[in-house]
């Protein structure tokens, strides 16, 4: 018995000390959601390689768009990670007879199309408004969704919100007391019952957020894996609670994606937009990464914006995406 204390309170020391060291990177930085396009050069950079200098240095020399050229580019392209369909609809374009690009041309060619295929995907601004916003999290173990409500509500919380958290994550113990913990730092109250039914815990929180008059609602989710129908299902549930006691407060449903699964990230999305009615992705992990590709790629194939972007480990290294700055950074 006494061994079991023991353990909890190593793990719960462990969880501690590895949410201080993340918090006291961020020597008292307080710069919300907003970046510099300096600071997204730097974030994107390996993606600026894999994606950009790769094809343009391979294409740019060549004379014209021969049928090399063209199965080059759509190689690199998939390379990069933009997507299988992505990568052919925009080498098709190349190879249209219409088309009077030339290789020289390719870096602006690119950047045109990628702009347009960002647009389309709709709007990346985070649907805020008065009243109560409920935020639901979901995504597989490892993407960083606990991380992600902490850097949420930590910025809203400075933003003088008032947030409340709800630990839906009910499969693992240590899940809960790690965003109780997290919780705590960031200044946000939390409903949790370990071991409940999580609609059960949702179904709460909400009811709590409506009367004591809350500005914003983090639901974290079981990190469930696409394959799992009966995980899925109870995510089906959640949404369903979320609808009927507070659609009109139903804000946001996003994703969150490690950057560096690549097209497995694609996946997560096409299965998870239909339980759960995502409205946008949240990119953790981009920082470093060379696989930011898989941006284009979500917006072209799943048509969903990307909203949020994780940049770095400190608490407030949660940043707003912009497609217009993503694209000068991987360009200039």
């Amino acid at each position: 018995m006494f061994e079991f204390f023991k353990k909890k309170d190593k793990r719960n020391t462990e969880q501690n000390n590895e949410i201080k060291e993340t918090d006291d990177k961020c020597d008292n930085e307080n710069s919300g959601f907003s970046f510099s396009l300096d600071k997204l050069k730097q974030t994107v950079a390996n993606t600026a390689k894999n994606l950009v200098q790769s094809i343009t240095g391979a294409i740019e020399t060549k004379e014209e768009f021969d049928e090399f050229a063209l199965d080059d580019t759509e190689e690199l392209l998939i390379k990069a990670d933009v997507g299988v369909n992505t990568a052919a609809e925009i080498t098709d374009k190349l190879r249209s007879k219409h088309s009077k690009i030339k290789p020289s041309q390719i870096r602006e060619f690119m950047k045109n199309e990628f702009n347009k295929i960002l647009e389309s995907a709709g709007s990346e601004k985070i649907n805020i408004k008065e009243g109560l916003n409920i935020f639901l999290i979901t995504g597989v173990n490892g993407a960083g969704k606990t991380t992600l409500i902490a850097k949420l509500a930590y910025q809203y919380k400075q933003q003088g919100k008032k947030v409340l958290v709800a630990a839906a994550d009910t499969f693992r113990a240590a899940a809960e007391e790690q965003l109780n913990i997290w919780s705590e730092r960031a200044g946000a109250d939390i409903i949790r019952k370990d071991g409940t039914d999580a609609a059960a815990v949702v179904y709460d929180a909400i009811k709590k957020a409506q009367s004591e008059n809350y500005d914003i609602l983090l639901i974290d989710t079981a990190g469930r894996l696409q394959n799992k129908h009966n995980l899925m299902e109870e995510l089906g549930k959640i949404t369903g609670v979320i609808k009927k006691l507070a659609a009109d407060s139903f804000s946001e449903s996003l994703l969150v994606i490690d950057a560096n699964t690549g097209q497995n990230g694609l996946q997560q999305a096409k299965v998870f937009k239909e339980i759960s009615n995502l409205t946008g992705i949240v990119l953790t992990k981009l920082d470093g990464s060379a696989k930011g590709g898989i941006i284009i790629a979500i917006a072209k194939e799943i048509n969903l914006p990307v909203k949020l972007i994780g940049v770095g480990e400190k608490i407030t290294d949660l940043k707003y995406f912009n497609s217009q700055d993503f694209i000068r950074a991987l360009f200039e």
